[in-house]
């Protein structure tokens, strides 16, 4: 197939991209640089010039596709409900670029999107329209292009990691240095989901292959790591104490984080694995976290 992938550069698509490759697949990568279309045509990728704040610039991409993979986010969190709604924007125009035909179309969300109440484990069966994260937006564009006849579906992200980034946590990272220790909140017993990289760049191909429309599915290796795990893990990379602050104090101690720093939200991914054949090989976080090259970082 001839994919369309946005996002086709960064954390996530650069992993997607040798993964459709390899598969025989046809990739036509979304930048907005020069650098990202040079990597691009290094990695036998048709480039694509577009960006998130100019929907029509993707529409365009989508046009010369037989399926879509979205994973292309503006992660400034300072805007994060406004990033959001920029990202209903750009589903809704793709998906005014495919309707009449059967190209599917992948979107991203998060996991926290399939929890009916938080400490419960998320599952793909739940689509939870009170969620108060603002990513809830592109979960309703999708269901809007949905109900319009467009093949829409759902990747849903945990904490993707690798031993560069690892989704929430690597902000933790900052705050820490910032701080002089590393925090949980209370006695940090809630937890986060996790899923390797490359597990969840092998788990995207499938999904665009089975092109299942209403389909969603979690990317989830580990159900749910504490985050007083996750603190002690990095405690000992950045040599660091390890504290625990008072949830009153959470807003104060980790800034916008804070909205994510105490939340419980694990999740399964027991149908994906089934529907899929998915079988995650990948390091878990603990140990990606172990590994990681704290001083690399820091430069």
């Amino acid at each position: 197939m001839r994919i369309f992938l946005t996002g086709a550069t960064g954390f996530i698509g650069s992993a997607i991209v040798p993964e459709l490759l390899k598969a025989g697949h046809h990739v036509i990568g979304m930048t907005r640089s020069d650098a990202g279309a040079r990597a691009l045509e290094e990695a036998r990728v048709e480039v694509h010039r577009g960006v998130l704040e100019e929907p029509e610039s993707v529409r365009a991409g989508v046009e010369k596709a037989d399926a879509v993979i979205h994973t292309a986010f503006d992660h400034n969190f300072s805007r994060f409900a406004e990033n959001c709604e920029k990202d209903s924007r750009v589903i809704a125009a793709m998906g005014e670029a495919l309707k009449g035909s059967n190209r599917p179309l992948l979107i991203t969300s998060g996991t926290g999107m399939g929890n009916a109440h938080f400490g419960e484990l998320a599952s793909e069966d739940v689509f939870n329209i009170e969620h108060p994260n603002p990513r809830i937006a592109s979960e309703l564009a999708g269901n809007a292009l949905l109900d319009q006849g467009v093949n829409v579906s759902v990747m849903r992200l945990p904490q993707v990691h690798n031993t560069v980034k690892q989704g929430l946590v690597s902000p933790l990272i900052e705050i820490a240095r910032q701080k002089g220790a590393v925090a949980y909140v209370g006695q940090g017993l809630n937890r986060f989901p996790a899923g390797h990289l490359l597990d969840v760049a092998l788990l995207y191909r499938l999904a665009i292959e089975r092109a299942e429309p209403g389909a969603r599915y979690n990317a989830v290796a580990e159900e749910g790591i504490t985050t007083r795990e996750i603190a002690e893990a990095l405690g000992r990379g950045l040599e660091l104490p390890v504290i625990s602050v008072a949830p009153e104090k959470a807003a104060e101690h980790f800034g916008w984080m804070a909205i994510f720093a105490g939340l419980d939200f694990p999740a399964s991914s027991e149908k994906t694995r089934r529907i899929l054949g998915w079988n995650p090989v990948g390091p878990g976080l603990i140990a990606d976290l172990d590994a990681m090259d704290y001083g690399a970082l820091a430069a």
